[in-house]
């Protein structure tokens, strides 16, 4: 089984994480329509499409600012290497 963004980064903010009742679930882990996409759950492994995803623990970011900096995230470049040539990106999908 491939890890999900939460399972790699232990940020603790997907559904029954340890962040879930103090501070919420991220929106990652609840975007149904992006389910399988990558062979992630909901969009595990397509973290960088969705705005307001918790990219370090208490912030938020931006669509604008995920596209500049994802490309340098390990937990990127490890679901790029794993899909190899099935790999989606968001220019794609146009989601």
């Amino acid at each position: 089984m491939k890890m999900n963004c939460w399972d790699y980064k232990m940020c603790g903010f997907e559904i029954g994480g340890d962040h879930q009742d103090s501070q919420g679930v991220c929106p990652v882990a609840i975007a149904k329509k992006l389910d399988g996409i990558n062979s992630g759950v909901n969009g595990g492994r397509f973290c960088w499409n969705v705005e307001g995803a918790f990219c370090q623990p208490n912030t938020q970011c931006t669509k604008a600012e995920k596209l500049k900096t994802c490309e340098s995230c390990n937990f990127f470049n490890l679901v790029k290497q794993e899909e190899g040539r099935q790999f989606k990106r968001i220019e794609e999908l146009n989601v």
